[in-house]
């Protein structure tokens, strides 16, 4: 039996960290420091430069930054509200990759206090055979037809 990762269209890691040091969230070269790096770390293909902007936040004090930088596998995103010392972070792949140390770069990077991580399987109900998804788009096609 194959594993939900590789049925799965692809791992998708998501991580609230609590406690972070100040000066790593509240730093706009930080947060892109680590988007520039973390891809080569855990082994995906960054496909173009990090971005990351300032956010007004709904009142002054839950400005932030979010960033993000596309890998070839999909995306790695992050989110900061320096003033409550949280991140938020995403990394979507659409091959396994070892979230075990994408956590502990992110941990260590922004000095997380204490976080939550859930790595789910995205796109199980999509057909991986491509005859299959062939099949599927005729069949949809069709009956389009029909209802027209």
């Amino acid at each position: 039996m194959k594993s939900l990762i590789q049925e799965a269209f692809g791992p998708h890691l998501t991580l609230n960290g609590g406690g972070c040091g100040y000066e790593q969230i509240a730093s706009m070269e930080s947060i892109h420091t680590f988007l520039d790096k973390c891809p080569g770390l855990i082994h995906m293909t960054k496909i173009m430069h990090p971005a990351v902007f300032r956010n007004k936040g709904v009142t002054p004090k839950l400005w932030g930054w979010s960033g993000i930088v596309i890998i070839a596998e999909s995306h790695i995103s992050v989110h900061t509200i320096p003033n409550r010392r949280i991140l938020c972070l995403d990394i979507f792949s659409c091959k396994p990759f070892g979230h075990e140390l994408a956590i502990n770069i992110v941990t260590k990077h922004f000095n997380i206090s204490w976080y939550s991580a859930n790595l789910t399987n995205r796109g199980l109900e999509f057909p991986r055979d491509e005859y299959a998804i062939e099949r599927c788009m005729r069949q949809e096609y069709r009956q389009m037809q029909i209802n027209t």
